[in-house]
Formats: structure tokens, sequence, C-alpha cells
């Protein structure tokens, strides 16, 4: 008899194991559903990142394959979205010419962007005696020498967006900002000097964002 009574119990015990385990999974089924929904009704968009303008301090190939060089940025970024924020994680800025990075990698302080907020940043992108490949240094000293050189501004980081109290895992970011970056000693191309031998240059340039 007693033992009809334990294997009663045990036989109730799964059932009720089974229920909770099965309300577990409705509901976090239901939860991710809601998620899922409210996202695809919200849409949200990628920010907007513009490179401002540049400030040349030093930009130097002292021979064949080493390079020097200090260039402050001002970065403009935008949150488009209305219902959404972003928070910023991780975000390392360095510069790139024919594909090879030529700075160190320049950390911006992570933030967290409102709807519809903006922020701005000015960090230093540089590089002292940096090694880089022979066929890129005569390239450097030619455009050097004409005024002006093509350079790719990466950003590279992690986002996390929040809806309401939601906060999502992270995304990974990729800016890509390019830019004639005008050179010399003397302003031109619209350039202002700003210190010894320092030029800004306003660039206004639109930048490729990936998410």
């Amino acid at each position: 008899m007693s033992d009809k009574k334990c294997s009663h119990h045990k036989s109730k015990k799964k059932k009720l194991i089974r229920r909770c385990c099965a309300g577990f999974l409705i509901f976090l089924f239901l939860a991710l559903l809601t998620i899922l929904i409210v996202w695809a009704i919200l849409q949200p968009k990628k920010p907007r990142f513009i490179l401002q303008d540049t400030t040349i301090f030093t930009f130097n190939v002292s021979a064949p394959n080493i390079f020097s060089t200090s260039i402050q940025t001002t970065i403009y970024a935008r949150n488009p979205n209305s219902k959404i924020g972003i928070y910023y994680d991780s975000m390392d800025i360095y510069a790139m010419y024919h594909n090879q990075q030529i700075t160190y990698y320049t950390q911006i302080p992570p933030v967290y962007q409102g709807h519809k907020d903006v922020n701005i940043w000015s960090p230093f992108v540089y590089g002292n005696n940096i090694p880089i490949a022979p066929y890129n240094g005569p390239g450097l000293s030619e455009d050097q020498q004409n005024g002006g050189v093509w350079l790719d501004f990466k950003i590279d980081g992690r986002v996390k967006w929040k809806v309401g109290s939601v906060t999502t895992g992270h995304y990974h970011l990729h800016v890509t900002c390019s830019a004639y970056v005008p050179l010399g000693d003397r302003p031109g191309y619209g350039g202002i000097m700003v210190g010894n031998n320092a030029i800004k240059y306003q660039l206004a340039r639109d930048c490729s964002v990936s998410v």
C-alpha cells in the first residue's frame, strides 16, 4: 500500500514539474515574440556619422617606410530613432591609408545616446615611427608633396539598443569616414591656422555605417 502511495506522489510531482517547465517555456516564447513584434514595429535605424573636420599637427614620412602623424578629428554622431536609445561601448578610432593602418587605436569614451540625440567627439589619431608597407611609403611622400592625401578614418566598436526598459545584447559597429585631407604648412582649400604649423580643415564628409 505504501509503495502505491509513493509511486502516486512521484507521478504527481513529475506532472507538476512538467507543467512548470511548460509554463516557463510558454512565458519565454511570448516574451520573445513580444520583443520581436515591438522591434519590427519600431524598425531601428543605424546611427548617422559625419567627419566634420580634421586638424593636421604632424604628417611626416621620415624614411621610405617609417611614418609619423598627429591628426585631431571631429566626429558627429546622431541617433535618428525617436523611440530607441543607443549605448556606444568600446569604440576605437584609427586611420588607414590604402588599406593599411597607419595610426594607433584611440578610444572614444562610452556614452548613451538618447532619442534623436547628437554627440560630438574630437579624438586624436596619431602614430610615432609606424612601419608601413614599402609600396605605401613613396605614395605618402608623393601625396604630401602634392598637398593632400586620401585617408579612411575608421571606428570599430559595440553598441546596444534600448527600447523602453529593455536593452539588447551587443552588436558590432563599423564606421568608415573617407576624406581627402589637405596637407602643407600654409592654409589652403579653406584651411584655418590654429597653432604653430597646425591647420584645421572643414570636411563635412558622410560616413558609411554598418551594425
